[in-house]
Parts: structure tokens; C-alpha cells; sequence
């Protein structure tokens, strides 16, 4: 039921409710005229006045055709008159009307007998200007028309918010004819929509007149139940002429299309930054286990609920991958790494981190990784989650959990699957489409790469280290008159494994000679060298040569090896003579610590490094250091002071620092030189000996009738050592 503007049906009994100007009526200002059968005006509206321009005063009494009709139509007039007044019928046409100005008007009629209760007979006229009536007709049509052949959906509620009109685009797009619209508000006719949204927007609109634009909204519609549609709806208050409120319009448009391709434009954009930043985060380190616990970081933040890492276990061992194929029966696998969005039991659904666990050829990541493909499943039942999880302890914590989408991705490098990356959504509604998985499978390749450079540097770092520490020393034997503490420490990172060595080795007649030395360069080739060079140096060393003439040696040694060059500190102590000849090949300075003085950077000739020889440069000259009981001669490395950041001078001095303090023991002194020198972080090895001159040889000599020699050497920068060349006698 359609109510109207003067009368309204309610709940109570039907009522008389006065309209205000501004209706059709009004826009067309209809003029009565009432005519007796003579054709004498007796009434005359004031709407009459307004078209005809005679006031009732003139017009009543006068003949209507002498008054309004020029004299070419009175004839036609007065017979057409007549008809009607014979009861043949009413009249309508147009017909040009005199006005009191003399004008002529375009006049639509409408002409029709009345009769009163004693039988007269009258003629009613009802009358508009033709212009105005056309006008309205045209205005009428078009926006019939326009409303009709929209392709936007069009709607007009009232101010109860009922819907009056609907037109056929948007009966297609609510999958609803307009009857099943007209009458009921939004609430009614699509409950399947956010109404509240709806109606909320539309009351705003009817209370402020300010319109509404392009509002969004999202849904499902009878029209097509099984895709969500997106519309952007318009609402804007009407009024009639004279400012009366009279409903709502909307006008909505689908944008499904535009909804879509923005959708996937945001998802795309979002796999860019996720894919940006896992360039990022992942893989930032050489650690295989590190780099496992950084993907499934990185996927729980955007991808997944729950993740897991597994690798297999002959990843770790280093050796050639070994697939399960289709026909193995279970494969051997380690977790690395679990993750999750939010705290949830579903973690305790997989496998322990840090253990190893057979996965029989059922479940799912076995599959995925035998086959080198993606396994997805988007919609989870029960039988599912038991080829997902460990047992059925675990699959009914995930059933608990609300686990319904399932996705494991093969962790695939240089063509090798290393293990499996394991998605699990419990939380997020959605399940896992086609677009995740090439998310995550890009995702997986990089952090696969990570893990597999990892593991070989891990290998190749193991292998390094392991030679290294077989070449080094093992605890030095008893050195007569001296108490040694050494220190090796590796790179923390793969390619830091260097040629760092250090050695103390016994020689005829008590003495020892201490060596430190640096093969520069890293890995495996730099470890192979220092072992050779090692060598070498405990040869020479047994021969009782003067430290020069050994440098000398080495040098032409060093040369002989193909792109390799080395520093190296000797040092020979007699303990007899409490003295000690040292020779440095471009190598760090040695301190000295001498109770009652700071600690003393030795300005020994520098030398230069061993295979460079052909560069020129000073020859490998001996120095000659007399000691006394409790002094104390420190060998280090490079690798102990310097560093990218800080100035060298800054770095010795830091280390003279840690050394004034002479209570400390050998061996903590050297445990408290690494704790404040060495960076977590540090990227090359380090070698360090320090060693103490004893009280027996010195009492020794006395009783023998031998007093100690007592002398000193001139500091970095203090004056000249006495030097004696390269071919002089121990």
C-alpha cells in the first residue's frame, strides 16, 4: 500500500492530514471555471485569475466564449459547447485562450457536464497552460525513462525508510523483484546485508540533507550467493518544490571489478613488502638454525597463524641431500624453528624444536618434500589433520585449536629440497588460495638458499677450524725459566677461519723460542698455509738460528707458496742469560710488563711481512731484550686490536690499559684481554701467548757463581734497541 500525501492509512482510524503548497498540483496551478447552460460564468477560481488574467469581478455574469475566446473559434466554441451540455461526452484538447492583456495562451482543457439536484445542467472546465503541462509531462517521462534504463541501481524510500521505488538494475543487483522491495524497509527486504550500516546512513541523510558519497560495502546477494559482490551507494535527501522533506534516493553502483583488481593490487603490494623484508630479516646470518627461526618469524606475521620449520637430517650433516622417494616409507627430519601469531596450544602440536623425528611417508610434509611440490589443503577435516600432525594427540589439539587450512612448502635450493616449511590457520577465517602459496613458495626458496649457504659455511667452517686446531699446539711443554698462558680464539663467522697460529718450542740448552704468527687471508687455504709455515718455523727452530736468519728462511718459504703472505713475531729466550733476541716480520709490536713501569709497546724494527720480500724494504734485523724475574713479554694478533670502526693508536693504548694491572695471572690476563678486546661479532681469529719470566733460573745463576744479566730495552718510541743482522750467532 502507497500512502499519499493528504491521506495515510495507521494503525488507528483513517485521519485527514492537510498538505502543504508545493505538490503537482500546485506546479501545474489548475484553473476551475464553471459555466451555467446559457455558457455564463457562475464560478471562477482563483488559479482562473492567475492563467486568464480576469479577477472573479469581471469575469462572473459574462459569457465565457465573448471573454476568453477570439472571435475566429466562437463558432467552434459555442458547438463544442453544446455537445458536451447535450451529454455527448467531455472534451479535452488545446485551444488558444484571449487574456485581459490582449495576449493569446496555449490553454489544455478539460471539459464535462455537471448536474445539480433540481437537474440543472452546468459545464466544468478545467484548465492549465499547455507550455507548463508539457513541461511537466516531458520532466515526468524522462526521469520515468532515466530511472528505468539506468545501469545504476536506483531506489526512492520514503521518510519511514520503505522503499516507493526501485528500478530493474537495482532488482538485478539485490536478486530481488521490486514488489518483494515496495513497502518493506532495508531491514526487511535484504536482511542478508549490513542494514544497520544501511539505515544509519540513511537517517543521517534525512536529518542533516547533506549527502552521502560513495559509501562501500561488501556482501553477498540471492542474485549471486556464491561471490561477494562490492557496491558504492550514494544517498541524498529529496524535498518537493516548497522544501518539504519527502524521502530518501540511493543510487548504487557494483564495483566488483574495480573491487577485485584493488584487492589484488593491495595483495600484490603486500607480497612485495613481505618478500622486501624477508630480503631483509632472513637469512641475516650463517646459522642454519638462526635462519629457520627468522622465516617462521617472518610468516606468522603475514602469512600464516601457526609455522614450522623442518629440515632433513642429512641437511645438517653436511653431506649430499637424500630425498625420500615415493616409494620410501619415512624420511628422517629435524624441527628448527616453530612460530605463531598469537600464544596458542597448536605449537605444541609440532615436532620439539631441536629434535629429531621420523616422519612415516603418510604425512603430509614427507609428501612434499619427496615430491619437490607445494601441498595445499584448503578446507581441513579430520582425516586430514591426522596425515598433518605427529599423532592423534597432536591432530586433536589442532581439531581444538580450529586448524582449517593446511599449506607445507618444500625448502628448495640449488635444485635440492633441504625440508619443508608448514603453515597452519586457525585464527584467520580465510583458508590458503593459490596466491599464498606462490607467496610462500618465494618465501621458502629465498630462506632455502640462506640455509643451504649456512650449512656449507657451517661445513666449511668446521673443516677449517678442525684442521686449524690440529695444526695449532697442543699445551706447550715445560719451558725452563718461563711461565706461559696462550689463547686462540676463531672468527664467529664461517669465512673468518684464518691462519692465525702461535707455538712455543723447545731448543738446545733450555732456551724457547715463542712464535706468533698471522697467514692472512681466510678458510681453508689460510689454515693448510699456517700449517705448513708452522712447521717450518718448529724446524728452523730446533737449528738454534738466530731470530732474524729464521724470518730470512721463512720469507723464501712464504715466496714459494702460490699468493701468500704472512706476519710473524720470533722470539728466542735463554733463560741461562735471563735474555731475549726477538725479529718481527711485519707483525703487531710485542709489550712488554716490567714491575714498577707501564706496560711498553717494543719499537722493534717492523720488518716486512713474510712472501712480500720482493717489495724492498728493511731486512729482518734481531733485537736484544734483557729480562729480570716477573716481566712479562705479550704476543698477540692483529685480530686482537684491530677493528673497523676504531683508530688503531686508540686500540693499543686500550690494550696497555688492560695490562698495567700486573696482580692478575697469565692466564687471566689473557681471559680478561679477549673479554674487553674481542667483539661477539669479530671476523678475524686471534692468537695470543704471554709469557712470564720465572725466579729459579735467576737463582740458579746465582748459586753457580753466575750473576743474572741485568739490562733493558728502549720502548716504542723511547730510542734504539741494539740490533744485530740477520746472519749474527745466537
Amino acid at each position: 500500500m502507497v500512502a499519499s500525501d493528504a491521506l495515510r492509512a495507521g494503525p488507528g482510524p483513517v485521519g485527514v492530514v492537510p498538505s502543504e503548497p508545493g505538490g503537482l498540483l500546485d506546479v501545474l496551478s489548475v484553473a476551475a471555471v464553471v459555466l451555467d447552460a446559457r455558457g455564463r460564468i457562475t464560478l471562477w477560481s482563483p488559479q482562473a485569475q492567475e492563467l486568464f488574467g480576469w479577477s472573479a469581478k469581471e469575469a462572473l455574469g459574462r459569457h465565457a466564449a465573448e471573454l476568453l475566446v477570439a472571435d475566429a473559434y466562437v463558432d467552434l466554441v459555442l458547438e463544442l459547447f453544446a455537445k458536451v451540455m447535450a451529454g455527448g461526452g467531455s472534451w479535452a484538447g488545446v485551444f488558444p485562450v484571449r487574456r485581459k492583456d490582449g495576449s493569446t495562451r496555449l490553454v489544455e482543457f478539460r471539459n464535462m457536464r455537471l448536474l445539480d439536484e433540481q437537474g440543472g445542467v452546468y459545464a466544468l472546465g478545467i484548465a492549465c497552460d499547455e507550455a507548463v503541462l508539457r513541461g511537466v509531462e516531458r520532466d515526468l517521462a524522462l526521469s520515468v525513462r532515466l530511472v528505468a534504463q539506468s545501469p545504476l541501481g536506483l531506489a526512492v524510500l520514503d521518510t519511514d525508510l520503505r522503499y516507493v521505488l526501485v528500478n530493474p538494475t537495482l532488482e538485478r543487483i539485490n536478486g530481488l523483484p521490486a514488489e518483494k522491495h515496495l513497502g518493506k524497509t532495508v531491514r526487511e527486504a535484504l536482511p542478508f546485508l549490513d542494514t544497520d550500516v544501511i539505515e544509519a546512513s540513511m537517517r543521517q541523510v534525512l536529518e542533516s540533507g547533506v549527502p552521502l558519497l560513495d559509501q562501500f560495502g561488501v556482501g553477498r546477494t540471492p542474485a549471486d550467493p556464491d561471490r561477494e559482490h562490492a557496491w558504492s551507494g550514494s544517498y541524498y535527501r529529496l524535498e518537493d518544490p516548497s522544501g518539504r522533506v519527502i524521502g530518501v534516493a540511493l543510487s548504487v553502483v557494483d564495483v566488483t571489478d574495480r573491487y577485485r583488481a584493488a584487492a589484488e593490487a593491495t595483495e600484490a603490494r603486500r607480497h612485495l613488502d613481505v618478500i622486501a623484508r624477508a630480503s631483509v630479516t632472513v637469512g641475516t646470518t650463517l646459522n642454519v638454525e638462526r635462519t629457520a627461526r627468522e622465516l617462521a618469524g617472518l610468516v606468522v606475521a603475514d602469512l600464516a597463524d601457526v609455522a614450522s620449520v623442518d629440515v632433513l637430517d642429512s641437511v645438517l650433516e653436511g653431506s649430499m641431500v637424500t630425498l625420500p622417494g615415493p616409494g620410501t616409507e619415512q624420511a628422517l627430519f629435524k624441527a628448527l624453528a616453530v612460530a605463531a601469531a598469537y600464544e596458542t596450544d597448536a605449537v605444541d602440536a609440532a615436532d620439539p624444536v631441536g629434535e629429531r623425528a621420523v616422519y612415516p611417508a603418510e604425512r603430509l610434509v614427507t609428501r612434499c618434500v619427496s615430491t619437490g611440490r607445494p601441498v595445499l589443503v584448503a578446507r581441513v577435516t579430520r582425516p586430514d589433520l591426522a596425515r598433518i600432525s605427529r599423532d592423534e594427540a597432536a591432530a586433536d589439539l589442532l581439531a581444538r585449536e580450529g586448524v582449517h587450512s593446511y599449506l607445507a612448502v618444500p625448502l628448495t635450493a640449488r635444485g635440492q629440497v633441504l625440508g619443508v616449511l608448514g603453515l597452519l590457520r586457525a585464527r584467520n577465517p580465510l583458508p590458503f588460495g593459490h596466491d599464498d602459496v606462490a607467496l610462500a613458495v618465494e618465501l621458502a626458496t629465498r630462506a632455502a638458499l640462506a640455509i643451504d649457504n649456512a650449512r656449507w659455511y657451517q661445513h666449511a667452517r668446521d673443516t677449517a677450524l678442525t684442521l686449524q686446531r690440529h695444526l695449532l699446539p697442543h699445551p706447550p711443554p715445560h719451558a725452563a725459566g718461563l711461565r706461559i698462558a696462550y689463547r686462540y680464539q676463531p672468527a664467529s663467522v664461517a669465512s673468518g677461519i684464518g691462519g692465525d697460529w702461535f707455538d712455543a718450542i723447545p731448543q738446545p740448552k733450555d732456551k724457547t723460542a715463542l712464535v706468533v704468527g698471522d697467514v692472512m687471508g681466510h678458510g681453508v687455504h689460510a689454515a693448510a698455509t699456517m700449517g705448513q709455515l708452522r712447521t717450518a718455523t718448529r724446524t728452523l727452530a730446533e737449528l738454534g738460528l738466530d731470530p732474524a736468519r729464521v724470518l730470512r728462511h721463512l720469507d723464501h718459504i712464504t715466496a714459494g707458496l702460490e699468493q701468500t703472505i704472512a706476519t710473524c713475531v720470533y722470539a728466542a729466550y735463554d733463560p741461562h742469560r735471563s735474555r731475549c733476541r726477538l725479529a718481527v716480520a711485519g707483525h703487531p709490536p710485542p709489550v712488554l710488563i716490567r714491575a714498577g713501569r707501564a706496560p711498553e709497546l717494543l719499537a722493534l724494527p717492523a720488518g716486512v711481512p713474510l712472501g712480500a720480500g720482493g717489495l724492498g724494504g728493511p731486512r729482518f734485523q734481531s733485537s736484544v731484550l734483557d729480562l729480570v724475574p716477573g716481566d712479562r713479554l705479550v704476543l698477540y694478533t692483529d685480530g686482537l686490536v684491530e677493528t673497523r670502526d676504531d683508530a688503531l693508536d686508540d686500540r693499543l693504548n686500550l690494550l696497555l690499559g688492560l695490562l698495567a694491572d700486573p696482580r692478575l695471572s697469565l692466564e687471566a690476563t689473557c681471559d680478561r684481554l679477549l673479554a674487553a678486546l674481542r667483539h661477539p661479532d669479530a671476523s678475524d681469529d686471534v692468537a695470543l701467548v704471554i709469557a712470564g719470566v720465572q725466579e729459579e733460573i735467576a737463582g740458579a745463576q746465582e748459586q753457580a757463581g753466575r750473576p743474572p744479566v741485568r739490562g733493558s730495552v728502549s720502548p716504542r718510541g723511547a730510542g734504539s734497541l741494539s740490533p744485530r743482522g740477520p746472519a749474527g750467532p745466537p
